[in-house]
């Protein structure tokens, strides 16, 4: 997931010259992964090993000592692969996925600061990898005059480049058509003001 220092500096030379344009602002994070949640991988990792031990008394002579050696070191197999993230996120319903990541998207929205620019206009550029999942969050200043569905291509560009492992194109694409959007709603004013950082959160 690592972008290099070229990578994540022509992010911040992106969104430095985007801002330029408009008065509002963007913040862009990249996640490895939005679900941290292991209760059903664990679930299905104590059933299949409890199954198991049947399996083998009716198949093998083995004594009851090797079964549970047996049982036990099935368990922490099956536990430790369920519980990579790409095989864990999987398992996952394509709803909870999307949940998940929406939820990590809100809570960086926060994190980042972006509710306390003063006029409320605000945006962040938000991917999570493991989940294949893009969203641009804007606050209610911009959200009172810019429906959801204008940030649509700036997420179909992220999101073609990324399929494309390209991650810092899809960025720079998302960043430039947000911030025609921006100039159009909210030009740049005369003296603006730096309330957030031109850079990319890693997390």
């Amino acid at each position: 997931m690592s972008l290099s220092e070229g990578e994540r500096q022509r992010i911040s030379d992106a969104i430095r010259a985007t801002e330029a344009r408009t008065s509002g602002e963007i913040v862009c994070v990249l996640a490895r992964s939005s679900s941290e949640a292991t209760a059903l991988p664990i679930f299905i990792a104590a059933v299949l090993s409890l199954l198991l031990p049947w399996i083998l008394v009716a198949l093998t002579g083995l004594a009851v000592r090797e079964i549970l050696l047996l049982q036990a070191a099935a368990f922490l197999a099956l536990a430790m692969l369920l519980c990579l993230p790409p095989v864990r996120v999987a398992l996952m319903p394509r709803a909870a996925r999307r949940a998940a990541a929406y939820r990590a998207a809100t809570d960086q929205f926060v994190a980042r600061g972006i509710a306390r620019k003063k006029d409320r206009a605000g945006i962040l550029i938000f991917v999570s990898l493991t989940e294949r999942y893009a969203r641009i969050i804007a606050d209610e200043g911009i959200a009172a005059r810019v429906a959801q569905p204008e940030w649509q291509d700036a997420v179909d560009a992220l999101i073609a480049h990324m399929r494309d492992g390209r991650i810092s194109e899809g960025f720079v694409a998302a960043i430039e058509r947000c911030g025609n959007v921006l100039a159009t709603h909210f030009p740049a004013g005369e003296a603006k003001r730096e309330e957030l950082p031109d850079r990319i959160y890693l997390i």
